[in-house]
């Protein structure tokens, strides 16, 4: 019985661990932001609300570069009931997997910390919902896949609360 009551408590610890970036540090395509975000890509994305239903799709339009250790993103987001949105990063590689990134509607600095194929990134972001403004903090997981291809999944949380979850596809479209 002491033995079952073990097992069980483990599972369960286990399935409330939060997966780690240095589990990621071997895998391969190494993920290298100054080269995947360089040039022109294309994301497709669903928002899913707490229940897992789908509320929202959208594509992304984005440009990349790079001057040193200084980076530009430029996503234009294009939703499913004809919105529009655009988010310019300001982007800085600290070194050692490491980056900080600002946006206008990015409150104080977003932190990524990158290992093997993978890069974890954390903000709080200012969201427009029915005529208010509300913060909401971002936690990002993206995989590199190939050296075109690159999985994104987000969740978003107020308070610590779980509001839903992000789903993103990039994919460069000139190598």
């Amino acid at each position: 019985m002491v033995a079952a009551a073990t097992l069980c408590s483990s599972l369960w610890l286990g399935g409330c661990a939060s997966q780690r970036i240095d589990d990621y540090a071997t895998e391969r395509p190494v993920l290298d932001l100054k080269t995947y975000f360089n040039g022109p890509l294309v994301a497709h994305g669903v928002f899913q609300d707490r229940s897992g239903q789908v509320v929202r799709r959208f594509v992304v339009e984005m440009t990349g570069s790079w001057n040193g250790n200084q980076g530009v993103l430029d996503e234009r987001f294009t939703y499913s009931d004809g919105k529009t949105e655009r988010r310019v990063w300001r982007l800085t590689d600290l070194g050692e997997g490491r980056y900080e990134g600002r946006a206008d509607d990015v409150v104080g600095v977003a932190q990524g910390v990158a290992r093997g194929n993978a890069l974890n990134w954390r903000y709080t972001l200012r969201l427009p919902v029915d005529g208010k403004v509300v913060e909401v903090q971002f936690d990002d997981w993206m995989y590199l896949v190939d050296e075109r291809v690159m999985l994104n999944r987000a969740e978003m949380s107020k308070f610590g609360i779980r509001l839903g979850e992000v789903t993103l596809s990039f994919t460069k479209t000139s190598p």
